[in-house]
């Protein structure tokens, strides 16, 4: 996997992905930045709910889940002092779908979690990272 990051102003990035994708990075106004795109910091949070998201959507479907959407919101901390670490994510699970078995959906994340999420298994090493569900029965 590669990736390439292009500086453009200020503290303004392009980041160019192997897949040929592209998005923008900047800084908040008082580092120097312009507020024109996703922080580098939240980059690495959508990753995580990207990644642990997957992992889900593809386990409740193979257990013939009848799963219509999902959701992760995530709330996460920093340490104070640089290197300003993730010491504490906290991620919420919001799925839906008809006739949920809540079992099989708890049993999704932990895999996810604890098995199969390669972003969360590389944060777990500077943060705590727990989760909780909530199952909502939708057409």
């Amino acid at each position: 996997m590669k990736c390439r990051i292009k500086w453009l102003d200020h503290m303004s990035f392009v980041g160019e992905s192997g897949s040929g994708h592209s998005l923008v990075m900047d800084g908040a106004p008082d580092s120097g930045g312009r507020d024109l795109g996703v922080r580098p910091m939240e980059m690495l949070l959508l990753g995580l709910g990207g990644c642990t998201a997957f992992d889900v959507i593809s386990i409740l479907q193979k257990s013939r889940q009848k799963i219509s959407d999902c959701e992760v919101e995530i709330e996460a901390e920093r340490a104070i002092e640089i290197p300003k670490v993730f010491t504490h994510i906290h991620l919420h699970f919001i799925v839906s779908g008809r006739g949920l078995d809540e079992t099989k959906v708890s049993r999704a994340v932990t895999l996810s979690a604890d098995k199969y999420c390669s972003a969360s298994r590389m944060l777990e090493k500077t943060a705590t990272i727990t989760h909780d569900i909530k199952i909502v029965e939708s057409d």
